[in-house]
């Protein structure tokens, strides 16, 4: 199994990249076209911001390489937000695999904070992603802007309302939750995601 992990300008890829290894499995870390086109599992990670992440993206052809991608693809956390229409961050334009615009939480009630940080559960888990679940998980999360739910939403969380904290669209899977910092939840994740068919 060959699994590419692609290599940008955004943070936490070498926690994924431990996360696959301690599956079995030697994931190559590559902004490399070819390699990523090959694999059979493309993983595109990370923490950041949005518009220096696109503008990265764009300057190494990595924004067309990814939306041509014909395997499937995993994008946590900025990576999911990446893959929809349009990001409020400094308003700017995504790769629109998902046709849905990122939005910023707004604090409703004194206790809420942003970014959403630590542990939170997802409910409402579907597609073979989520094999195996029982519901509610906790996963870990942290992030100042999220996806609205919308027709490619396979799960869900509740943070001052409720928003997809995982997409599904043909061979593109999103999480905005980091599977490998949420311990055997995303352990499970990760082997569903790399046994998909």
């Amino acid at each position: 199994m060959n699994v590419a992990i692609v290599k940008y300008n955004a943070g936490n890829i070498g926690s994924v990249e431990n996360a696959v290894r301690r599956m079995g499995i030697e994931p190559v870390v590559t902004d490399d076209v070819a390699t990523i086109q090959s694999a059979d599992r493309v993983i595109f990670p990370g923490q950041g911001e949005a518009h220096s992440t696109m503008a990265y993206l764009k300057a190494h052809r990595l924004d067309e390489v990814i939306v041509g991608l014909k395997q499937p693809v995993l994008g946590i956390c900025i990576g999911m937000q990446l893959l929809c229409r349009h990001s409020e961050e400094q308003d700017t334009e995504c790769l629109g695999v998902f046709d849905v615009e990122v939005k910023r939480f707004q604090p409703q009630r004194h206790e809420d904070k942003v970014p959403q940080m630590g542990w939170n559960t997802i409910e409402g888990t579907k597609s073979a992603l989520f094999k195996g679940f029982e519901e509610p998980e906790f996963v870990y999360f942290i992030h100042s802007f999220y996806v609205p739910t919308c027709d490619w939403t396979i799960a869900t969380t509740d943070y001052i309302q409720p928003y997809s904290s995982a997409l599904h669209k043909d061979n593109f899977y999103a999480t905005q939750f980091h599977p490998e910092k949420s311990g055997k939840v995303g352990e499970r994740i990760l082997k569903n995601f790399i046994e998909l068919t």
